[in-house]
């Protein structure tokens, strides 16, 4: 039986689909929930105030208000259900925020935000591409003092080893053919910086041909996700990943059927219409 295709691609499910094409279905498809983890949670909350820092104006962001800004992200974040599923005891609490706070200091060991011109922070871009709809949040878009367009994307992880650089770097052209294709603009430059132990900044510069190879990748991943979803043919790749994997339950590797996360998948989807059709109820209700 085919499967249905998933509405859109990101960079994050692009990753998933070259790491395991089976994680991609239970994750895009029957989208199933993975459980919180810490630094999940912690890279959003650092994000978040990054996010507010750079809302300030220039003279205003120092490091000071960096921290007033961390304490706004990690209120925000009690209430959050994903920081809340944690569960975390008083000692792993205060443990979390040591952390994001040594992550908001190193940023300023990397550069001085208040040279930072952004002109979109967490921005979402969408392109299409045949009939495939492409989809990213940027983390940090800015002029620099030519005024091209600069890409920033925060990592909380480790940096990678110098054999992984261009690992990652493959990523964030992603985010170069956004602009491109929404904005009309190819950046100048993409970088990736990384606040862990070892703050560093890793750069690469779009060019013609990242940009055409980005489209050709994004065009092969995508009609591999066809070609799966006509013969409901997603299989599991083991590797490293799997020890961290949310899924191990539902795939054969493990002992588990994936045809019972395809029921719970349906099962969820179900509950997802039920209450969006209570809550438009509701609102015309109160109309």
């Amino acid at each position: 039986m085919a499967l249905p295709l998933p509405t859109s691609l990101s960079p994050s499910k692009v990753a998933t689909f070259k790491d395991c094409a089976l994680a991609f279905r239970f994750s895009a498809i029957d989208k199933l929930p993975e459980p919180p983890s810490v630094p999940a949670v912690k890279g959003t909350t650092v994000h978040r105030a990054l996010e507010l820092l750079l809302g300030e104006p220039a003279e205003q962001r120092t490091p000071e208000r960096a921290a007033g800004c961390l304490a706004t992200a990690l209120e925000e974040m009690r209430e959050a259900e994903e920081y809340v599923g944690l569960e975390l005891s008083a000692e792993d609490a205060a443990a979390f925020e040591r952390d994001a706070e040594a992550m908001v200091e190193r940023y300023f060991q990397l550069e001085d935000p208040r040279r930072v011109r952004p002109v979109g922070l967490e921005l979402m871009l969408e392109a299409e591409l045949g009939s495939l709809l492409v989809r990213g949040i940027i983390d940090r878009l800015e002029e620099d003092d030519d005024g091209a367009l600069v890409v920033t994307d925060y990592k909380t992880g480790r940096a990678p080893s110098v054999a992984q650089e261009q690992a990652r770097l493959g990523g964030v052209h992603f985010y170069a053919f956004l602009c491109e294709r929404t904005l009309g603009r190819r950046p100048s430059k993409v970088q990736l910086m990384y606040l862990g132990s070892q703050p560093q900044v890793i750069t690469t510069t779009p060019s013609e041909q990242s940009i055409r190879g980005m489209e050709k990748k994004l065009g092969a991943i995508w009609s591999a996700v066809e070609r799966a979803c006509e013969r409901d043919d997603f299989r599991p790749k083991q590797s490293a990943l799997c020890n961290w994997c949310a899924f191990q339950r539902y795939c054969p590797a493990f002992g588990g059927d994936p045809d019972e996360a395809r029921e719970v998948g349906l099962e969820l989807r179900a509950q997802r219409e039920a209450a969006a059709a209570v809550a438009v109820e509701v609102g015309s209700t109160a109309r």
